[in-house]
């Protein structure tokens, strides 16, 4: 794999992972589901929904422009 080619997956990596913990971590039958299988680990895991936001929104504007940029 080219540094190139791992350049324009990356953005989409940290996208997905930013929209996979906003899915999770937002959904409330899902936090039900957590609280009471991981009791403790999902409560970490909540500490890091901040994380998952700026993941979500900077990882897709990195990838949208990657896109764009690649269209050229």
């Amino acid at each position: 794999m080219t540094p190139q080619k791992l350049d324009f997956i990356f953005p989409f990596v940290v996208f997905f992972y930013g929209l996979l913990m906003v899915f999770v971590l937002e959904n409330p039958a899902l936090v039900k589901i957590g609280e009471e299988r991981m009791g403790e680990a999902f409560h970490n895991l909540m500490k890091h929904k901040n994380l998952g936001w700026v993941c979500f929104f900077v990882g897709g504007l990195w990838a949208a422009q990657n896109v764009w940029y690649s269209s050229l």
